[in-house]
This record gives structure tokens, C-alpha cells and sequence, in this order.
């Protein structure tokens, strides 16, 4: 079989480059190892948001008298009707992918992929049987998986990573989890919030390190408020598993510390899923376990691609969706720009969401740029109030000389869907004054961006 372009891989990445080749009149191949719509749509983005959403029914039945509605009875939460309503989620975004794909006649290859000299793919199936396929070019999709570390080797029981995380049949009583980027501060805050003792450990000073500080230190002292143990600059040295419960020896600023757990969660980054595909045999070059690429995503190789968690760039689904259709375009012979990484959001879905884009304060200034700094608290927003979730603010930050928004930073109620404004006032080059005299609805969450950014300028009226 031989197609115009064949790809690696149906993540985020790959189906969406697969779909736009489609759309672009091309002969589509896509091969594919596991379920269609990778880690992200069957065990990543889509079921982890499902199991939140349920912890937030949760916490609204908890409150209800809050808000004047009287619940009889106990509230408690059931684990397996939580986990078999994410993988029902998780069931249906995969099988609407799969019709994506007969809606744009493009061939689903099942079976494990190994891409070979002469723009080949050789696919051995389930079963063993083993097929050759062709392509004018080929994407290389391969995505991530759970990083292991060697003191923290995962035997999906006691030690685990995200995917057991999600589909464990009972609450465990304790957990500690170890990493509090995006993955491990959203099971911290699920497991805590239905009752469960979490410790979360951070190597670094501050919980979502990669966020703007302040947003940091106020998530933090959301998760304290919530009862949870939060270890900064802190590291897992062993974890004991001979016994019931797992003995984890943690080094601290202050010396070691031992807390008993009963589950480990590893969430400490991911690695690339790079071996065993052919790469060293067609001579890809790679670095650092990532594929080198342009800013097309062309590799050193001639008619091979790579796009993803494999390259360069935020490992995030949305860059993979951008960086596909990015580099189908340029196959095609489109007037295709680069994707531009310093736009890209980023969005932590615990409670209170944080969610942001562009340079931090302190990135801004080790930049060498002056800077005009603007905030505005959710304490002041009328709709925040009315919700009864008034932690967290909007943090703008411009350029002090020509007024470029330089970058923005939430933590909050449903700021995860606020941010995309402040994406797209960065692509069009939207000036701070533009935004003050864009008018913004009243009363809602999103006011308190068009707050900020006054405030930045000194022309703030609700503080």
C-alpha cells in the first residue's frame, strides 16, 4: 500500500495531521499500535478532566447548604462509578476520532509501527503478521509515556503512574504523591478533595514551578487549606514496599523524613516513546531523547517528520495538534508560518484551574525588559462572589516601551476557558489600552482580565 503521507501514531499529533492531510486532498495512512486518540483522549487529558468534573459534583454536594439547596442523607463518592464514567468518556472521544477517520477516508493501519529506509513503515499486527507500508512522507507521532525514575520503579500496585492513577478500583486512605507539575497537582487535588491523606513532594521551591510565583504560592496555600501536606524542595530518596503500606523516605531541607503511605504516585515528567521505531536504522538524528527537527519538522532525513512530545517545545496536546497541522501544511505547499512557542497556554485543571501564556514576571525581567505589572482579584469580581469562589486573580504583565503583552497569568474558577482571550490579543499584537476599551461583559469571570490590564495602566475602577 502506498500513500501520500503515512503517519506514526494517532495522538493529538498525529490523527489531527492525518485529518488536515485529508482535508488537503492527500492519500492518508495512519498506523497505530493501542486505541486511536493516543494517551491524551483514552488516558490523559480527556478521562483525568472526567474523574475531576466528578470531584467537583462532589464538592458542590458538599456545599450545597452553602447556597441554599438541603441534601439528605450521607454524600459520598463511589470510585468505580467515577473511573467506569471517565473511561466511558474517554470510549466515546476515541470512537468519534474513528469516525474522523472513515468520514476522511483515511486507512486506521492496527499494530506496531518500525519505520524503515525508503520511507517505509513495517507494521506487525496483534497477531504477528507482518505488513509493509509506503508513504511520500512520513510523520513521526510516537507521543510519551509515564517517566521512571530508579529509586521510584513502578510496579503498578503500590507505586504507580498516572494511568493506574485513574483507575484504581477503591480510595486508598493515604497517598504521596511526588512531582506537583500539572499531572501531579491534578491527582493530588482529586485524591485529597475525595477524603484521601495526600503528601505532594516538589523537588523545587514552589508547586507548578514552570507558573508565575505568585500563581504558585497561591496554589499552595490552596492545597494547604484543603488539608493537604505540601513538601517543597524536597526529593524522594527510596520507598519501602515490603511491608502493608509503603515507607517513603523523603530528604527535606530540614533532613529526612518518613511518611507512611498507601500508594506512591509517580508523576515526575514523561519519556519519549522513541525506541525500538526504526529511528537508528534510517538515521534520524535525535538529542536528549528528542528528535531533531526544523521549524517544519522536517527531520536530518529526507521525507521523514517528526511532530509532538518527540520534539522540541511544550509536551501539550494542543502544540502536538498545531505542530501536525503545521508541518501537513508545509507537505502540501501551503504558506505555512512556524508555530509560535512563547503563544502556547498552558492549563492545570485543580481547583482553584491555573492557567497561562507568555513570559512569567521574573522571566520578563531577566529579559531586560520594563515592565508594567497589573493585577486584579477574584475578592473583588462580583461574579466570583455570586459563584463562591473568589480565590485566585489575573496577572498581566506588558512592556513598559511599545505596550506588548508580554504574558498573563490566572489562578481561579474556570479560568482554564478565560485564557485563550489573552492567546489571541497576544497574536494580533493587541495593545493593553485595546483590551481596557474592549468592552467586557458584566457580571463574569473574564471582566477580571480587562481588570488587570487597567490596572496595569493606573485606570483600575473596581479596586
Amino acid at each position: 500500500m502506498h500513500y501520500d503521507i503515512l503517519v506514526l501514531g494517532s495522538g493529538p499529533g498525529g490523527y489531527v495531521a492525518a485529518i488536515r492531510a485529508a482535508q488537503l486532498g492527500k492519500k492518508v495512512g495512519v498506523v497505530e499500535k493501542a486505541e486511536i486518540g493516543g494517551v491524551c483522549l483514552n488516558w490523559g487529558c480527556i478521562p483525568t478532566k472526567a474523574l475531576l468534573k466528578s470531584v467537583q459534583v462532589f464538592n458542590y454536594a458538599q456545599h450545597a447548604a452553602d447556597y441554599g439547596v438541603s441534601i439528605a442523607g450521607a454524600i459520598k463518592p463511589d470510585m468505580k462509578v467515577m473511573v467506569a464514567r471517565s473511561r466511558e468518556v474517554a470510549n466515546g472521544m476515541s470512537k468519534g476520532v474513528q469516525y474522523l477517520f472513515k468520514k476522511n477516508k483515511i486507512d486506521l493501519i492496527q499494530g506496531f509501527g518500525i519505520i524503515k529506509p525508503g520511507k517505509k513503515i513495517e507494521v506487525t499486527a496483534a497477531d504477528g503478521k507482518k505488513q509493509v507500508v509506503e508513504g511520500e512522507h512520513i510523520i513521526i507521532a510516537t507521543g510519551a509515556r509515564s517517566k521512571e525514575l530508579p529509586n521510584l520503579p513502578q510496579d503498578g500496585k503500590k507505586i504507580i503512574g498516572y494511568r493506574q492513577a485513574m483507575t484504581l478500583e477503591k480510595l486508598p486512605k493515604s497517598m504521596v504523591v511526588v512531582g506537583s507539575g500539572a499531572i501531579g497537582s491534578e491527582f493530588a487535588y482529586f485524591y485529597n478533595s475525595l477524603g484521601v491523606e495526600v503528601t505532594l513532594v516538589e523537588f523545587l521551591p514552589n508547586v507548578v514551578p514552570l507558573e508565575d510565583e505568585e500563581v504558585s504560592k497561591q496554589l499552595a496555600r490552596s492545597f494547604k487549606k484543603a488539608k493537604m501536606k505540601v513538601m517543597l524542595e524536597s526529593s524522594v530518596e527510596k520507598v519501602d514496599t515490603s511491608g502493608k503500606t509503603c515507607k517513603v523516605s523523603i530528604k527535606t531541607k530540614k533532613g529526612m523524613a518518613e511518611v507512611e503511605a498507601d500508594i506512591v504516585l509517580s508523576a515526575v515528567g514523561i519519556s519519549t516513546n522513541l525506541e525500538g521505531i526504526g529511528l537508528e536504522e534510517v538515521g534520524i538524528k535525535t538529542e536528549k531523547g528528542k528528535v531533531l527537527v526544523d521549524d517544519f519538522y522536517r527531520t536530518n532525513v529526507p521525507g521523514y517528520y517528526a511532530i509532538g512530545d518527540i520534539v522540541h517545545g511544550p509536551a501539550l496536546a494542543h502544540t502536538a495538534s498545531h505542530e501536525g497541522i503545521t508541518c501537513v501544511e508545509k507537505i502540501a505547499g501551503l504558506d505555512a508560518e512556524p508555530v509560535d512557542y512563547g503563544n502556547i497556554p498552558a492549563c492545570t485543571y485543580t481547583s482553584p484551574e491555573v492557567a497561562s501564556v507568555g513570559m512569567t514576571e521574573k522571566a520578563a525581567k531577566e529579559a531586560g525588559y520594563d515592565i508594567k505589572v497589573g493585577k486584579f482579584p477574584f475578592t473583588a469580581s462580583g461574579k466570583a462572589s455570586a459563584a463562591g469562589k473568589k480565590e485566585g486573580f489575573v496577572k498581566v504583565i506588558f512592556d513598559a516601551k511599545y505596550g506588548e503583552w508580554l504574558g498573563c497569568h490566572m489562578i481561579g474558577e474556570n479560568v482554564t476557558e478565560m485564557i485563550a482571550e489573552v492567546v489571541v490579543a497576544r497574536k494580533l499584537e493587541t495593545t493593553g489600552k485595546e483590551i481596557i476599551k474592549a468592552v467586557h461583559p458584566h457580571p463574569t469571570m473574564s471582566e477580571a482580565i480587562m481588570e488587570a490590564v487597567a490596572a496595569a495602566y493606573g485606570e483600575v475602577i473596581h479596586l
